[in-house]
């Protein structure tokens, strides 16, 4: 994240802060509105892991509204978002280096799990229920059903909480998904346990820590394409 960003972040929170001792009704569209805009920076922030002081960021910005001289110069607050964002990267590292380590534990031993098969490039995949009909192919565009989680199980997204499947090109999705695709007839159903390098390796997603493996269940309902 750029020290600019962070500046805006925490900027748009700290307007937030200020009343976070009461609760803000939500009667008219704009409170609505504006409640939405503060889960949305709130949920960034967490998912970054981001570190402030609540009661300095709030006096802050109302110093800063009503007019007054900040009590540091600029030099010394861009020094200090400087801190901020190199301790925002090193923890960054951190966490990456342990869930490649945790990761590799994990499809180390799932590897010899029943069922379970693992391809050439590391993706590992477990057929629940063969379906009949054809294989997708890179060109195709699928209709599936599916949920994500990390090892430790906790979800991060699936098409079934929104009751509607996903439909997308086999070749638009992360690597390990367009290798199992191919790989299930459609009607199938699977688990796929994705590595971080047919994933999204060291670069971190909302809900998904960086050189995370990623586990999903899966059922291909459709190949849309084929049938046009």
């Amino acid at each position: 994240m750029k020290t600019s960003n962070v500046i805006l972040a925490i900027a748009a929170v700290g307007t937030l802060v200020m009343g976070c001792e009461r609760k803000p009704k939500l009667d008219t569209d704009l409170q609505k509105a504006s409640y939405a805009i503060g889960q949305q920076i709130g949920q960034n922030l967490k998912n970054q892991n981001i570190d402030f002081d609540k009661d300095t960021l709030a006096a802050s910005i109302i110093e800063a509204a009503s007019g007054k001289e900040p009590r540091l110069k600029p030099e010394e607050m861009q020094a200090a978002l400087m801190k901020l964002q190199e301790g925002i990267n090193k923890k960054q590292m951190e966490v990456a280096e342990t869930n490649a380590a945790e990761g590799k534990a994990f499809l180390e031993k799932n590897k010899s799990a029943q069922g379970v098969q693992t391809t050439s490039s590391g993706l590992q995949y477990q057929i629940v229920e063969e379906g009949k009909g054809k294989k997708p192919t890179e060109k195709d565009t699928v209709k599936v059903h599916y949920k994500g989680t990390l090892v430790g199980g906790q979800q991060f997204d699936s098409s079934y909480d929104r009751g509607q499947p996903a439909e997308f090109p086999v070749n638009a999705v992360i690597k390990g998904w367009s290798e199992a695709l191919q790989l299930m007839k459609t009607g199938t159903k699977a688990k796929l346990f994705i590595p971080p390098e047919l994933a999204y390796g060291p670069t971190p997603r909302p809900g998904i820590p960086a050189n995370s493996v990623l586990v999903f269940d899966v059922e291909l309902i459709d190949v849309v394409s084929a049938k046009k």
